[in-house]
C-alpha cells in the first residue's frame, strides 16, 4: 500500500538512508525531516512495516523532481520502485520526471529514463574560479 509520509515514518526512512550510505541525510536528521514534510512524500507500506519511499518537489506543471527514492534491499526487484514513481507521476501526468542516480543506480533508471546532464553545488563550496 502507498500512503502520505507521516512524521512519524522519519526513523524507518532514516534506517534506509543509512542503510543506502546516505550518512549526510541521517547527521542531519532535522533537516531531512523538515524536507519530507515540505515535500511530496509517500512510502510504500507492506505488513505495517516501510518498504520504500519517495520525496519529490514540483511545480505541478511542467517538472517533477525526484529527491530521493528508496527500496529496501531486502525486497528489491519486485517493482516497488517503479511503483512508486508512476503513483508520484500520475498524480501529476503533465510533468517531465527528473531524477539524478547514483552509480550504483543508473543501471536500474536506463531503461526507464533518458539520460540528461545537470550540475550541482552545495551552498558551502566555494566553487568559482580564481
Amino acid at each position: 500500500m502507498i500512503r502520505a509520509f507521516k512524521t512519524a515514518d522519519i526513523d524507518q526512512i532514516q534506517a534506509m538512508n543509512k542503510a543506502e550510505g546516505w550518512d549526510n541525510l541521517v547527521a542531519r536528521h532535522e533537516q531531512t525531516l523538515n524536507s519530507w514534510q515540505h515535500s511530496i512524500a509517500y512510502v510504500m507500506e507492506i505488513e505495517n512495516e516501510i518498504v520504500g519511499c519517495i520525496r519529490a518537489l514540483t511545480d505541478g506543471y511542467v517538472s517533477l523532481y525526484v529527491c530521493e527514492l528508496i527500496v529496501r534491499e531486502d525486497v528489491r526487484g519486485k517493482g516497488y520502485g517503479r511503483d512508486l514513481l508512476n503513483f508520484v507521476h500520475d498524480i501529476y501526468p503533465s510533468t517531465r520526471m527528473e531524477l539524478l542516480a547514483t552509480a550504483s543506480s543508473k543501471e536500474y533508471y536506463a531503461p526507464r529514463f533518458r539520460p540528461f546532464y545537470g550540475f550541482r553545488r552545495t551552498y558551502h563550496e566555494d566553487l568559482r574560479s580564481e
